[in-house]
């Protein structure tokens, strides 16, 4: 993964609007999460997800590495002490936004509460746009987003449309001292707007599916 000076990356991206942040190349996609050691050791010796990782509930995940620096208090959080940087097939990732519901009905889509709801029950993806924040914690204008996956949905991404789990608690543990009112020696991933490809084809091999 690259890394790139907060205050540097700050100059390019947008102030304001909803758009996603990510560390990405050709072919992957990073999203983050943070967990107990139990979770996270599992993860990073079998690559995948399982033993006290529970898949009967929904599993957040985010693209944006500040999203989760504030969500982690830096990985202070109790429960909360291990970032993964978890490097998924652009392909699933991009079915996953096919395929996601809004967490709450959206203005003006012309969409009734009552479709909206049975939307959000039979979909396995749930899209979530939040207030992104700064370094230091605190929110700004623009949004950031996170997919809520349970189900079929979470079943893949947990079991197959994994590339590599990496540890980032120690780089973490790292930067922290750097948030600062200026941030001027804060590093972070480097990230870049996302955008999906157009649909992703299921039946082509490697495709987006979510089996």
């Amino acid at each position: 993964m690259d890394y790139e000076y907060y205050i540097e990356q700050l100059k390019r991206w947008p102030a304001n609007g909803q758009h996603i942040l990510a560390n990405y190349d050709h072919d992957s996609i990073v999203v983050y999460q943070a967990y107990r050691d139990e979770i996270a050791d599992y993860a990073l010796s079998h690559q995948c997800f399982g033993g006290a990782f529970s898949y009967s509930r929904m599993s957040w995940i985010k693209p944006n590495f500040l999203w989760m620096m504030f969500r982690s208090g830096w990985a202070t959080k109790p429960g909360q002490e291990r970032i993964l940087a978890v490097r998924l097939r652009r392909t699933f990732f991009d079915a996953l936004l096919e395929q996601a519901v809004s967490s709450s009905l959206p203005a003006g889509s012309g969409q009734s509460r009552e479709d909206w709801q049975a939307a959000v029950k039979a979909s396995d993806v749930r899209l979530q746009w939040d207030p992104d924040h700064d370094p230091s914690g605190g929110p700004i204008d623009r949004r950031a987003v996170q997919l809520g996956l349970r189900g079929r949905a979470l079943e893949t991404y947990g079991k197959s449309a994994i590339v590599s789990i990496a540890d980032m608690t120690e780089f973490v543990s790292t930067q922290r001292r750097h948030v600062t009112e200026q941030c001027e020696a804060l590093l972070m991933p480097v990230e870049h707007i996302y955008v999906p490809r157009q649909k992703t084809g299921c039946a082509q091999p490697g495709g987006g599916c979510i089996e």
